[in-house]
């Protein structure tokens, strides 16, 4: 089996919640218990949507829950050269063509339409980039790791954005490239992103990357049903390690790992290691969506 390399790679929108530390906690103890690195990566190429201070309190975070990575902390924001490259490659191989259509055109439209894709609309416009789905792109399926066999057509997915008509790079590029060059063999992050796993495997696909394993992880709701989220303005998780006790048991509680009551008052040290060696994907129920009070630090 190949050597172990998750990571966890949260958007510095705002601090880590809850709902984000069920996904760190479950991503690192299934590293950890494989004998696996567990990597941080800072997901800050969308500019406008970062807040300030928030890219360097999420490490302080993590570390107050003993969530410690290996290795250096990687910034999208210096893969420029990367993400180019591999646009490059995309239209050197006609897989990739620029797009100058705006989303209230293709409004009535469930996906993109491809009216782009044999010239632009407006020539003089400003252009974003998108993959082809229509060219030599096979059938995606995977099987997740919580939620089974997976099957999705290119065709029906659209044509998705490589980058932005600002110049940005968008996610489903950026993330594909730093998986790849990072080595990360397992991927586990909430359910919210299992409908973005097609366009990232059409990609690998595209590129000749490596597939990782896929994990994906049943939503924290919280008050009126809501997903946690930092635009639903769900609390911060606390820096302090004292404050980290009650919340780390529950995150154990809410991945259904079943830790026993008198642990919420064990160093969050202790906990982890409670965490690693009884760690089992097997009993997480299967579902999109887990409503779950936090406890309040």
């Amino acid at each position: 089996m190949p050597h172990y390399r998750g990571r966890f790679a949260p958007t510095p929108s705002g601090p880590l919640h809850f709902g984000s530390l069920v996904a760190a906690l479950a991503s690192y103890l299934d590293a950890r218990q494989a004998g696996g690195e567990w990597l941080l990566r800072i997901e800050n190429i969308d500019p406008p949507r970062c807040v300030p201070g928030a890219a360097d309190a999420i490490p302080r975070q993590l570390a107050a829950f003993g969530l410690h990575w290996d290795g250096p902390v990687l910034w999208q924001h210096d893969r420029d050269a990367a993400y180019r490259t591999a646009l490059e490659s995309l239209i050197a191989r006609q897989l990739a063509y620029p797009c100058s259509c705006s989303r209230k055109q293709w409004r009535d439209y469930p996906i993109y339409p491809g009216w782009c894709r044999d010239g632009l609309s407006e020539p003089d416009a400003p252009a974003a980039w998108r993959l082809r789905s229509d060219r030599g792109l096979r059938p995606v399926t995977w099987e997740d790791r919580l939620f089974g066999h997976q099957h999705f057509d290119p065709a029906l997915l659209g044509d998705v954005v490589l980058q932005r008509k600002d110049g940005l790079w968008a996610y489903q590029l950026a993330v594909v490239v730093d998986d790849a060059d990072q080595g990360i063999s397992d991927v586990v992050r909430g359910f919210d992103l299992l409908d973005n796993t097609p366009w990232q495997r059409a990609l690998q696909h595209a590129l000749a990357l490596p597939v990782p394993r896929y994990l994906h992880l049943p939503l924290i709701l919280g008050e009126g049903e809501q997903k946690l989220s930092k635009q639903n303005h769900a609390p911060p998780i606390p820096e302090d390690t004292e404050a980290a006790r009650p919340l780390l048991h529950a995150a154990l509680a809410a991945l259904d790992q079943r830790p026993p009551a008198e642990l919420a008052t064990a160093p969050v040290a202790e906990q982890l290691a409670w965490g690693v060696t009884h760690w089992s994907v097997a009993r997480i129920r299967p579902q999109s969506t887990r409503r779950i009070a936090a406890p309040s630090d």
